[in-house]
């Protein structure tokens, strides 16, 4: 009898064609994850503008740097902003820059002139605010300063100043808004940390403790404020390219006026900006906007402070080096 054989193309290993049947079902798994990650994106994008539109949105810091940017994405998101900072005719300029660009038509700004360093602006300021607008959904302390010196060479009235403006400013400020919070059972409350409000770095000690209180202290709002349905979002920015070395003050009061390299190798503060929008938009606990290394480095301070200890000797060591030769 002959023997028919099937054609060498119909003769498929059992092997082969569980692979290509494997391989064909895939395909549509994968596309169909990659629609779902998409939809929930776009979820999440939907929610977090409709969570910022129209909001009434306080920035303090705003005439220059990452308080600047924030103004920007902010009044692009379709926000109600109060502009705060020390100069009225910069606010202004900032206005005219913001209604000039590209962005829809959206709510105008509105400017409030204090100084956070100067408590006694702060409440008049806050009453200003209420007065105009009713409430405030979202404060973000952005306004600091910085610091440059040695701790046996600085004046107290320098470790004073830098912790007016960066602790108790912002503390004050947010408590003359959160009763309308309270009272309203909802808001968010954003403050610009830093790193160094989780690590400590030689020649920072006034700028550091400031940002190691104002870490404590919201964190401490935040558990506190849970029960009325407030937000309290803590973001931890590593350098930003913004003047904030330059205007640093130094061991006698005077200004730094030097860019830092690290500073100017930093983050853009449109870069830093962004995520503060978008953490605020998904209200995140707290957000470090930092580079790999900074991030290693609190995880060391916590696993194994000997060698963190050691590394911040040499790292002092070093930079008075350099200011020595």
């Amino acid at each position: 009898m002959t023997r028919h054989l099937e054609p060498e193309w119909k003769i498929v290993p059992k092997g082969k064609l569980m692979d290509c049947i494997t391989s064909m079902a895939i395909i549509p798994l994968l596309v169909g994850c990659m629609g779902i990650f998409g939809l929930f994106k776009l979820l999440q994008w939907i929610r977090m503008k409709a969570y910022i539109q129209d909001s009434v949105v306080v920035i303090t810091g705003a005439t220059s740097g990452l308080g600047k940017e924030c103004a920007k994405v902010f009044y692009a998101a379709g926000a109600k902003l109060i502009l705060c900072g020390r100069s009225h005719e910069k606010l202004e300029e900032l206005i005219r820059e913001l209604t000039a660009t590209h962005y829809r038509k959206t709510h105008q700004p509105h400017v409030v002139v204090f100084d956070l360093a100067d408590s006694d602006t702060i409440v008049p300021a806050a009453n200003e605010i209420l007065k105009y607008t009713g409430h405030v959904d979202i404060l973000i302390n952005n306004a600091g300063i910085s610091y440059r010196g040695t701790i046996m060479d600085t004046t107290l009235e320098v470790d004073k100043k830098v912790m007016e403006t960066n602790y108790f400013g912002p503390v004050a400020l947010t408590k003359a808004i959160l009763p309308s919070m309270i009272e309203k059972k909802g808001g968010h409350i954003v403050v610009i940390s830093s790193i160094q409000g989780k690590i400590s770095i030689p020649f920072r000690s006034a700028y550091a403790a400031s940002k190691h209180a104002t870490q404590a202290f919201f964190d401490c709002l935040r558990a506190e404020v849970e029960q009325h349905e407030i937000e309290v979002t803590v973001i931890c920015p590593g350098y930003i390219q913004t003047n904030l070395s330059v205007n640093a003050l130094t061991a006698d009061g005077s200004k730094y006026g030097v860019m830092d390299k690290t500073t100017a190798s930093g983050r853009s503060a449109a870069e830093v900006a962004q995520a503060v929008l978008t953490a605020v938009g998904k209200k995140k606990k707290e957000v470090l906007v930092a580079d790999l290394l900074p991030c290693l480095a609190i995880s060391l301070r916590t696993l194994s402070p000997r060698l963190f200890f050691y590394l911040m000797a040499m790292r002092a060591r070093k930079e008075r080096k350099v200011k020595d030769s």
